[in-house]
């Protein structure tokens, strides 16, 4: 993986930390801040959904730093291209679905970041 891949996997891997940490433990005390357009109501409801919601942008998270940490070039390719489709595809339905600041914020930047994994002649890892 290209430099410029391995780091912007990292910051997206860091981005999902994030986002699972604001979804699991600060829901009700950011939520309202961040989604300004909701109802202030609808946070304490929806505590269960975005904790859930949280697991899997740790899942997601996880992933990529797995992907980072690979030592064969050919799988911390496969496994970065891996979680990195679920990302883009994750921040499609949320531009679709909620906002579509998600598609800057989240499907983009793994777009960008799958294109320089699969540049031509892109090299994962020196062996």
């Amino acid at each position: 993986m290209k430099k410029a891949a391995l780091t912007l996997t990292g910051m997206i891997a860091l981005l999902h930390y994030y986002i699972a940490w604001f979804e699991i433990f600060a829901w009700t005390s950011r939520g309202p801040k961040v989604f300004s357009d909701f109802p202030a109501e609808l946070f304490e409801q929806t505590i269960p959904l975005a904790a859930n919601q949280g697991i899997y942008n740790a899942f997601l998270a996880v992933g990529l730093t797995w992907a980072l940490i690979i030592k064969d070039a050919k799988w911390q390719k496969n496994v970065a291209t891996y979680f990195l489709m679920f990302v883009a595809v994750a921040g499609v339905f949320g531009a679709l679905t909620v906002t579509t600041k998600i598609l800057f914020i989240q499907a983009i930047p793994a777009l960008i970041a799958l294109a320089f994994l699969w540049v031509p002649g892109s090299s994962t890892r020196q062996n």
